[in-house]
């Protein structure tokens, strides 16, 4: 099977967690360790949230007094990209010896006039207490929400278009390669009035623009991967209870956050509609399992998975 992984960024920095590299490296080795045994036997593209190291990098840029201003965050994220990719490219050489690994820096299209510009909704960086995040937020001019009993900095997240890379990366996965690509949704980038790349300041949601590499790459099965083991119906209340093996249309029909679950759920759904494929969200140390259908939140056209045919 070709199989694409997105990887949360809380798969990298757990909440609570210093945002030191030593312990970034250590989940990213954790990280590589569930995903191996994949890669041993099927095709894989693994791509990863950047939401809390891009925002670790951004209050560093906006506190350094040796800059006129900070860093636009399509930089940022560029940064993030090679730092994750490289803890996570360095892991997998260490656990797969003999086979080819890439990490490539990756960018992704947006419109210029998307509406999430207007509105920004992507976490970005750690949590805050209100107090601390609103003197930020006055501080450097960001805007900052809710999230949970906690509050994040948020930017705005246009919908990805088309990753610019994507024949590149479909190269090097018919070569063999394990291939880390599209790092936080991918460096931001319009076409400008003349035609050409430009970075501009948002974060692109790593599940949407993995839904639509895994389109283009015609993958077998998509897998969101994160830190809960199924998504539930009627979260947050008596009534919860996991969903496990479902249908585009029947998970559309609940309601999710806009600005954690949301985007997963619209990823894996707008994959299996457009695609007939399957999708999956659920636990990263379980994935094996989601595979064989035994784990997760499965998304089918028929809410039937494993197909015998298929694996």
């Amino acid at each position: 099977m070709r199989i694409l992984v997105a990887l949360g960024g809380n798969a990298l920095l757990r909440r609570g967690q210093p945002p030191d590299a030593d312990v970034q490296r250590a989940n990213a080795m954790g990280a590589v360790r569930a995903l191996a045994p994949l890669a041993a036997g099927h095709e894989l593209i693994i791509t990863h949230g950047n939401g809390p190291q891009v925002g670790v990098l951004a209050v560093q840029s906006a506190a350094d007094p040796g800059l006129s201003r900070p860093y636009p965050f399509d930089t940022l994220g560029a940064q993030t990209q090679g730092m994750i990719g490289y803890w996570l490219l360095q892991a997998l050489q260490n656990a797969l010896p003999g086979t080819q690994v890439v990490s490539l820096l990756t960018q992704t299209l947006v419109s210029a006039v998307d509406p999430a510009f207007d509105d920004p909704t992507k976490f970005v960086g750690q949590v805050y207490e209100q107090d601390e995040a609103e003197k930020l937020a006055a501080e450097h001019g960001w805007t900052v929400r809710r999230d949970g009993r906690f509050w994040r900095r948020v930017v705005p997240s246009p919908r990805p278009q088309r990753v610019v890379e994507t024949r590149l990366i479909h190269q090097l996965v018919r070569g063999g390669a394990v291939v880390v690509c599209a790092g936080g949704g991918g460096v931001p980038v319009v076409r400008n009035d003349v035609g050409r790349l430009e970075g501009v300041e948002a974060v692109i949601d790593k599940d949407l623009t993995g839904a639509l590499l895994a389109e283009s790459l015609e993958v077998d099965a998509f897998l969101i991967l994160t830190d809960v083991p199924e998504v539930m119906r009627h979260h947050g209340t008596p009534r919860q209870e996991p969903i496990r093996h479902t249908t585009p249309y029947e998970l559309r029909a609940q309601r999710f956050p806009a600005g954690s679950m949301g985007p997963k759920v619209d990823a894996v759904c707008g994959f299996v509609e457009r695609t007939g494929d399957m999708a999956a969200i659920g636990a990263l140390d379980r994935c094996a399992d989601i595979l064989e259908g035994a784990s997760g939140t499965i998304v089918t056209p028929g809410a039937t998975w494993p197909l015998t045919s298929t694996l």
